[in-house]
């Protein structure tokens, strides 16, 4: 029989940073990975030679002595990346149609107001306003500050204001309120839904600094398994969890989907909390709580196109794009067949092959679930290959060459770069990922309903505990921070701060 202390369901990277935390604290843990590669989001995958991300585009706050780059040195995973810092003066351009102007978002509050105030020099109060809010919102955080202390009373001035109702008081300029929305697929938002918290969280980390992963974010996950195996982790892949086992008021093993059976004295999941309870027969999770569970409402998906470049055929940018149809910021999700995409964001892949050239690209435009919805009882990995059909195919090309014409407008001649390209749907996302329908960031805040969708990481069983981006925030410092959370379920948290911050 084989026992551990904790049993983690899912290797994504809130998993993988709650293994490695515990693991030091001299745990025995196993985590159970369905997948052939772990990581989550982190994963990369390569085409023609070239790597390319799944989901980690670019990282916030690794600056020294800055929050994300304070736990990856506690997690031991600082000193080896290999990171190269975006352009301190455009981390992302906020560009539109039939507007050659190209937006820039700044690193550092200081150059983020004066880049700004080169297109808008009249708004000078309400960039300062807006920047000084984000600010103030932070601070509310203590956990994401890596400060001890901190409860829902010091939150709950901020966590009811919509991003669009505040961003349109601080300024009259349509334009500059288009701008500093611009990078809202960053967390899938919604007018008069997304909560402004959600916004803050996100840009102040990559406006005190922005950075991309050379050759990949696998990385991360890599150094993270290493850690875990170091401290006697043990990392089983290819092994689906088929059911979490409730006996006399505790979870005692989870059962694969080989039959076999793992035990623990503790257990978190990964994976997300609607899966999560579908594989838990307990009748401990009341009804009520699996229904509001169920009914969440999680936020959109994606098509990515991953384009292989020819040759120094394109030179490579070290900042990001966010283009938008003429006033379609906040309506990129909005949109028919005939008119999509109405945006897409794109990111240059940084390589250790070439400086000065990029060899690949990653294009990534809003699809809703009900698109693929036709094909949806296919399922295809690496590991379980499976065909979805000439129709999946024909789909996916004609995404792929509608989205292509959309980025030679922007850059005239790009198609001609393209030595190849590959792509995905929400139906790749669900069948790595996790999610029912391909949700690219999990469940979605609603700063009319805050409370809703926050989801605590303990459940009424009391060895059962829940981790990852559908707790807090999605992200890779969301999720870190998150599983941060969880762990303190087992470690005294001012403790866990302690040695965050001493590492």
């Amino acid at each position: 029989m084989e026992q551990f202390d904790i049993v983690i369901i899912g290797s994504g990277l809130g998993g993988l940073v709650c293994a490695n935390i515990l693991g030091r604290e001299g745990k025995k843990v196993c985590v159970i990975e369905k997948n052939k590669q772990i990581g989550g989001s982190l994963q990369t995958f390569v085409r023609d030679k070239v790597i390319f991300d799944t989901g980690v585009h670019y990282i916030g706050g690794l600056e020294k002595g800055q929050n994300l780059y304070q736990i990856f040195k506690y997690l031991g995973v600082m000193d080896n990346l290999k990171l190269q810092k975006m352009d301190e003066d455009a981390f992302d351009k906020i560009v539109f149609e039939g507007d050659e102007n190209e937006y820039p978002l700044a690193q550092g509050y200081d150059n983020f107001i004066n880049q700004l105030l080169k297109f808008f020099p009249e708004e000078e109060a309400g960039i300062r306003a807006y920047c000084d809010e984000i600010k103030e919102v932070c601070s509310k955080f203590p956990l994401y500050n890596l400060q001890k202390g901190g409860s829902y009373d010091d939150k709950a001035g901020v966590i009811g204001i919509d991003t669009k109702t505040f961003i349109d008081s601080i300024t009259n300029n349509h334009k500059l309120r288009q701008v500093l929305a611009g990078n809202n697929p960053l967390y899938a938002g919604k007018a008069e839904k997304t909560p402004l918290y959600v916004h803050s969280l996100v840009l102040n980390s990559y406006i005190e600094s922005s950075w991309k992963c050379i050759d990949g974010g696998s990385q991360i996950g890599k150094m993270l398994a290493k850690g875990i195996k170091s401290f006697g982790g043990v990392i089983k892949r290819n092994s689906e969890v088929a059911q979490i086992v409730e006996e006399n008021g505790k979870v005692t093993h989870v059962t694969l989907a080989d039959g076999s059976k793992i035990y623990a004295d503790e257990f978190i999941s990964n994976i997300h909390p609607a899966k999560t309870l579908e594989k838990t027969k307990s009748e401990i999770i009341r009804p009520a709580y699996r229904n509001r569970i169920n009914n969440l409402e999680n936020s959109i998906s994606s098509f990515t196109l991953s384009i292989v470049l020819k040759k120094d055929s394109f030179k490579y940018l070290k900042h990001n794009y966010y283009y938008h149809d003429v006033n379609a910021v906040w309506e990129g999700d909005d949109y028919t067949t005939d008119n999509w995409p109405r945006g897409y964001a794109l990111f240059w892949s940084p390589s250790s092959k070439s400086v000065e050239y990029a060899d690949a690209v990653s294009v990534l435009a809003y699809m809703k679930y009900e698109e693929v919805k036709q094909w949806e009882n296919s399922y295809n990995t690496v590991a379980d290959e499976n065909d979805r059909g000439e129709g999946y195919e024909e789909f996916k090309k004609q995404k792929a060459e509608a989205l292509i014409a959309k980025i030679e407008q922007k850059f005239p001649g790009f198609s001609d770069c393209i030595q190849s390209y590959y792509t995905s749907t929400p139906l790749s996302y669900r069948d790595y990922i996790g999610t029912d329908d391909g949700s690219m960031y999990g469940v979605s805040k609603d700063y009319q309903d805050p409370l809703k969708s926050f989801i605590s990481p303990r459940t009424k069983i009391p060895n059962l505990h829940l981790t990852g981006q559908n707790l807090n925030l999605h992200g890779v410092l969301g999720v870190t921070i998150s599983a941060v959370v969880t762990c303190s379920s087992f470690i005294e948290p001012d403790l866990l701060i302690d040695k965050i911050n001493n590492a």
